[in-house]
Formats: C-alpha cells, sequence, structure tokens
C-alpha cells in the first residue's frame, strides 16, 4: 500500500510539472517576435472579460511606481522616466514570454498575463528574468537602461498582439488601476474592448459581495447586454483618460484636454465636411442662447493646463439651457465630468456641458435653443458648482470665445469658416 502511495505522489508529481512546462513553453516566434496572437486566447469565446474592480492591491504595480509618465507615442508606447538603477516592476502575474535585446528598444521582455493581456517593457539596463520564469504582479524583473541621457522604460500593454491605450487600464499620472470590468472582443480587424462595468458600480458590486466572472465563455445574457447597450457613457469610455478626482484642489476644476483629445477616436462623434462655414450673424435670437443665464466665467480655454472648455459659474440649483437646436448624443456619467450632455448640431458643430448635478435630457431628444437640459451641480472633478461648457468640431474642442461674448452673455455675430481642421472667425 506504501509503495502504490509513492507511485501517485510521484505520477501526480510528473502531470504537475508536466503542466506547469507545456504553460510556461512558447514556440520560437513567439521568443523572438514582441508582437504575436496569444494561442488559445479565444480558443473557447469570441470574447473574454477582465474584471480589474475585484484585483487587490498585491495584484497590480506600476512599472516604475515613482517613475513619471513623459508621453504617449502613436503605437501606444509610452516612456516612463525615472532614476538610473531603479527596478521595473511586473504589472500583473504572469509567465516571461519574451526576454532579449532587440534593435529597436534594447533590452526588453514581454509578459504574458494570467488575464489575457501581455505587457512590454523595453530600454532595460538588465533583464533580470528569462523566458518560462513565473513573475508575480511588483515583482523586479529589470533596471531600467539610459539611453541618450535620459533613463526611462519603454512601456506597452497588448492583447492578442495589438497594442492598446495603456489609459484605459490605468491613470497616467497617478499610476492607478481603474476599477473596472472590460470585455475584449475578437473582430475581423483586431480587438474591441469595451467597458461593461465602470468604476462606481464596481463599487456597489464589492459591496455587495458579487463577483463578475474573470475570463471564459460569456453567457447568453452577458452577449445580449454588450448587443443591446445603449449608454452613450460607456462608449465614450473607450479610450478615455480617466481624470483622478483631487477634490482638495481649490485652485483647478479639471484638466480635461487630453481626454477629449481623444474623443475623435470613439465611433459616437460627429464627423463633419472638411470645410463649411456658420454664419452666426444670421441666427434668431430663438435659434442661439447662452448657457447659463447671469453666468460669469471663472476658468476660460486654454491656459498652462490646456483647459478644453469654458467654465461659467453662477449656483447651484440653477437652470442650463442648450446653446442651439440640436440632438442629445450623451446624457450620462462621463468620468471627470460628472454628468455630462452633449448635443450635436445640425450646423456642424458640438456642444458639451458638464459637472450638472441633473440631467434633464436622455440620448436621442431633440431640443430647441433655449430649452433647460440640465441643473447647475459640482459632480465628476469639480471643486465649486459650476457648468463646464465646451464648443467642438470633430470631436475636437475650439474657444467658446470665437462665438460667444461671455461678459455680456451674447453670441457675437460672427461667420466662423472650418477647412483642413482649422478654424477661422471673420466680421459678418
Amino acid at each position: 500500500m506504501k509503495k502504490k502511495t509513492i507511485l501517485s505522489l510521484i505520477f501526480c508529481t510528473m502531470c504537475a510539472v508536466t503542466a506547469m512546462q507545456a504553460q510556461n513553453a512558447f514556440t520560437p516566434r513567439e521568443q523572438q517576435s514582441i508582437s504575436c496572437e496569444t494561442p488559445g486566447l479565444f480558443e473557447r469565446s469570441s470574447a473574454f472579460t477582465v474584471d480589474f474592480g475585484q484585483m487587490r492591491e498585491a495584484d497590480y504595480s506600476f512599472p516604475l511606481p515613482v517613475g513619471k509618465v513623459d508621453g504617449m507615442r502613436s503605437n501606444y508606447h509610452i516612456s516612463i522616466s525615472s532614476s538610473e538603477g531603479d527596478a521595473v516592476k511586473s504589472m500583473f502575474s504572469g509567465v516571461v514570454r519574451f526576454s532579449r535585446n532587440t534593435k529597436q528598444t534594447g533590452n526588453t521582455i514581454v509578459v504574458r498575463h494570467d488575464n489575457g493581456l501581455e505587457t512590454v517593457y523595453g530600454n532595460n539596463a538588465q533583464n533580470l528574468v528569462k523566458v518560462g520564469d513565473r513573475v508575480k504582479a511588483g515583482q523586479t524583473i529589470a533596471i531600467i537602461g539610459t539611453r541618450n541621457d535620459k533613463t526611462y522604460c519603454e512601456f506597452a500593454v497588448m492583447v492578442n498582439g495589438a497594442r492598446l491605450n495603456p489609459e484605459t487600464l490605468f491613470e497616467l499620472r497617478s499610476h492607478r488601476l481603474r476599477r473596472q470590468t472590460l470585455l475584449f472582443e475578437k473582430q475581423s480587424e483586431g480587438v474591441l474592448i469595451k467597458v461593461l462595468t465602470e468604476e462606481k458600480e464596481q463599487t456597489l458590486k464589492k459591496q455587495a459581495g458579487r463577483r463578475p466572472p474573470q475570463r471564459g465563455n460569456m453567457t447568453q445574457t452577458q452577449h445580449v447586454k454588450v448587443q443591446q447597450e445603449t449608454s452613450a457613457s460607456q462608449k465614450y469610455a473607450k479610450n478615455a483618460q480617466y481624470m483622478a478626482k483631487h477634490q482638495d484642489d481649490e485652485t483647478l476644476d479639471i484638466d480635461e484636454f487630453q481626454a477629449i483629445q481623444l474623443e475623435d477616436k470613439v465611433k459616437f462623434s460627429q464627423r463633419t465636411a472638411k470645410e463649411f462655414a456658420i454664419n452666426f450673424a444670421s441666427l434668431k435670437d430663438d435659434e442661439w442662447a447662452y448657457p447659463m443665464k447671469g453666468g460669469r466665467v471663472i476658468s476660460s480655454f486654454g491656459g498652462k493646463r490646456r483647459h478644453a472648455g469654458t467654465d461659467i459659474k453662477t449656483k447651484a440649483g440653477d437652470p442650463i439651457y442648450a446653446a442651439f437646436d440640436g440632438q442629445v448624443v450623451l446624457s450620462g456619467r462621463h468620468y471627470g465630468y460628472g454628468l455630462c450632455i452633449i448635443l450635436r448640431h445640425g450646423n456642424g458643430m458640438e456642444t458639451l456641458y458638464s459637472h450638472q448635478s441633473k440631467n434633464s435630457v436622455k440620448v436621442g431628444d431633440w431640443v430647441k435653443a433655449g430649452q433647460q437640459i440640465g441643473i447647475v451641480g459640482r459632480t465628476g472633478r469639480a471643486t465649486t458648482e459650476h457648468c463646464h461648457f465646451e464648443c467642438r468640431i470633430n470631436g475636437r474642442p475650439f474657444d467658446s470665445v470665437k462665438i460667444f461674448d461671455h461678459a455680456k452673455n451674447r453670441l457675437r455675430k460672427v461667420v466662423l469658416t472650418y477647412r483642413n481642421g482649422r478654424i477661422y472667425v471673420s466680421n459678418q
């Protein structure tokens, strides 16, 4: 009996070792190419979810906790600068798939994580792990390198070999992981990413003790929910930067410019002709309205913090009015904006209103100029009750002072011309 028990233990151990070796075995292509498809990722289903809201603190680490993100390249690589000799950490737990020197990024590591994603760490002075090594979140895997007198890590996130916007996962400035559930759906042109559960919902679910599935086949109910999802705020959430709610910041409202820069990638944004003109001087009195009667500007467009709109102040509970006739294309919470509304106007523009305490319209509604659409509040990242107002063309904001005289709460009698992505304003 004792002999049989020993043989059984040996057999189980051999099976476990074999399974581990299979899990950590990568093809020559996987070991030599940074970007390649993940075998079996979509074998069970055409989609999988990752619930970042249920992750513990130990399950996530920013690659360089004391580093600073210097910028993002067009291919979604970000540069994280830090001090010479600093340790590069694995973002999540997983297995090292790639660890070698490349011509483009020097010593580079790719970790395939248990959640289906992969992370890339380049420009390392030294790689401390080899292919097949099992690493934990926060484990040191490399030493940061220096190139052209700059010490930095070249970092990227991938799914099935395609790079995704890292801002989808974490906030670049605070390094904080976004507490949300993401759906990764395989399509012919790549992988589509959708936000299924936003951060506020995650908190409620966690309190209620409900834990959505991490990976695997999606149920029919989940498929139907995705297909029928009509929330504009969730559509807008794709690739949008989450703005941390620093409510102790008494001098500035939300810095939203980077989030606005990304909105042109959302299918939901309006697309206009390459060239057109709007004659605001020809509009009748009932065809326009100032968003907040008696309002005064407390923060203008642009400036050092690249403010994407104009902050107009009255008092809590005051009505907010539609600037022109149009259709509601977004009405809901949109991260740092709080309760937000976007109206699409027939003249080629969109206007945005945010921080409301209540939205009075829903997606699809047609509104008239001067119609009340919301109530002044301070939802989202706002230090006082006000309306953050934006004028936009093709998803890009421009200074509303070009068409509104904010001091007099009046529309300017000007002609706005949009040509080849640039805006020109002239008197009638």
